[in-house]
C-alpha cells in the first residue's frame, strides 16, 4: 500500500500537498475500565513459587543494595498488586499471534499514514535537525513514531512499576522483567519523573519512544535544552531519543532498510537448499537468512516486485519470509530489530517509512 508515499515526501520536502483518501479502520476498543477476572492458570504456565509480598520484601532488600531508598521504593509500590490484565496481553501479543503478512497490513493503515503526514508537518524542522545530529532519516523517524504511540497520542495508561512487578513476579520471563524493573527504579530514585505519571504500556514500555526503562537511561536525550528529558510531551527529546537509539545500534546514514521482493516458488526450494538460516539471536533473527550478496540473490532468482532485476549495488541482504510477502533486508534492518526485535514490527517500520519517501534515501 503506497497510498501515503508522495503525501509525505511533500510534506517533508515542503513540496505541494495532495491529501490522500482516508479508509476507516478497524476500531479499537478502549480497555476496559475493570479488568476481567483472569482465566485459571494453565498446567503449562510456570506459576511464582512465592507470596506477592514475600517476593516483594525481598526485592526491597534488593533494592537496597541497588541504591534504591526505602523512600523511593515504599512510594513506588504503595497500593500495587499484581494485575491479571497485564499477563493476559503478555500472553497474547500480536507481533507473536499474528502472522507477518497480518501484522503489517494491520499496521499500515491509511489513518496511521495520514496521521503520520500530519505529525512530520508538526515536527519538520525537529525531524530535520535530528537527521541531521544523527543521521536517521525522517521518514524511519516518523515511522518508529507512529508505530510505537501513533505520533504521540497513544503513551499507555498503566502504571509501570505494577506493570514490571507483575511480569517480574510471573514465573515466565522474571529475570528479563526483574531487571528493568529496578531500572525503572532508578528513574524514580533520579527524580526523572514522578509515581503518579509514571505511565506507559502493559509491558512497561514508557513515553512516545515506548522505550523499557534500560532504553530510557542509556539513550534518552534532551534536545530541546530545558535541562530535562521528557519522553512523554516533548517532541524533540521523543525523535532524537528514537534517532539516538538507532544510530548506537549502528543505522547506517543514507542507506534504506531493505525492500520487498518477487520470490517464485522454485526460487524459494533453490534458497532453502543453498542459503543457510542464522543459528543465533532473538527468534525474528533466527527466522532470517544469513546475508547474501545481492548479486547472489540475482543468481538465485529473486527479482524487483514488479519482476525486474535486483538493483547492482555492494552491499549484502538477508531474506525475511512472510506468508505471501518476502524481504530482503538490509544492515539498517538489524538497528530496527534492536529496537524491536519482531519481524513483524520492523518490517512494518520499513514499509510505512517508504510511504514516507525521503529525497536524502538511496535507491540501492
Amino acid at each position: 500500500m503506497r497510498i501515503g508515499c508522495l503525501v509525505v515526501a511533500a510534506l517533508l520536502t515542503g513540496a505541494p500537498l495532495q491529501t490522500p483518501p482516508v479508509q476507516t479502520p478497524p476500531a479499537q476498543n478502549p480497555p476496559p475500565a475493570v479488568p476481567p477476572a483472569p482465566a485459571p492458570p494453565s498446567p503449562l504456565q510456570p506459576q511464582p513459587a512465592v507470596s506477592f509480598e514475600d517476593w516483594l520484601a525481598a526485592l526491597k532488600v534488593e533494592a537496597r543494595t541497588k541504591g534504591i531508598s526505602d523512600a523511593t521504593f515504599d512510594a513506588a509500590f504503595a497500593g500495587v498488586q499484581p494485575n491479571p490484565l497485564v499477563i493476559s496481553r503478555d500472553r497474547a501479543q500480536p507481533e507473536l499471534t499474528r502472522s507477518l503478512d497480518e501484522y503489517v497490513a494491520g499496521m499500515m493503515s491509511a489513518k496511521r499514514i495520514a496521521g503520520g503526514g500530519e505529525a512530520a508537518v508538526r515536527a519538520k524542522a525537529t525531524l530535520a535537525k535530528v537527521e541531521d545530529t544523527y543521521g536517521v532519516s525522517a521518514p524511519m523517524m516518523v515511522a518508529i513514531w507512529g508505530l510505537e504511540s501513533n505520533y504521540g497520542e497513544l503513551t499507555g495508561t498503566y502504571s509501570t512499576i505494577a506493570s514490571l512487578a507483575t511480569l517480574a513476579y510471573d514465573a515466565r520471563r522474571p529475570v528479563l522483567f526483574r531487571g528493568e524493573l529496578f531500572e525503572a527504579l532508578r528513574i524514580l530514585e533520579k527524580g526523572l519523573v514522578t509515581p503518579d505519571k509514571f505511565l506507559g504500556s502493559w509491558a512497561g514500555a514508557i513515553g512516545q519512544p515506548q522505550f523499557m526503562p534500560s532504553s530510557f537511561l542509556k539513550h534518552a536525550v534532551d534536545f530541546d535544552g530545558d535541562g530535562k528529558i521528557d519522553i512523554w510531551n516533548s517532541e524533540a527529546d521523543v525523535l532524537a531519543s528514537m534517532a539516538q537509539y538507532l544510530s548506537a545500534a549502528g543505522w547506517v546514514r543514507g542507506e534504506r532498510w531493505g525492500r520487498e521482493v518477487r520470490i517464485t516458488q522454485t526460487v524459494m526450494d533453490a534458497i532453502d537448499r543453498q542459503v543457510p538460516m542464522r543459528t543465533s539471536g532473538c527468534r525474528s533473527i533466527r527466522d532470517m537468512t544469513k546475508p547474501q550478496s545481492l548479486e547472489r540473490w540475482r543468481t538465485l532468482g529473486v527479482k524487483l516486485t514488479d519482476g525486474s532485476p535486483l538493483p547492482v549495488a555492494d552491499i549484502n541482504a538477508s531474506l525475511v519470509r512472510g506468508v505471501k510477502r518476502h524481504f530482503l533486508v538490509y544492515r539498517n534492518y538489524e538497528t530496527l530489530l534492536a529496537y524491536n526485535c519482531s519481524n513483524a514490527y520492523a518490517i512494518a517500520a520499513g514499509l510505512m517509512s517508504d510511504e514516507f519517501t525521503s529525497p536524502k534515501a538511496t535507491t540501492r
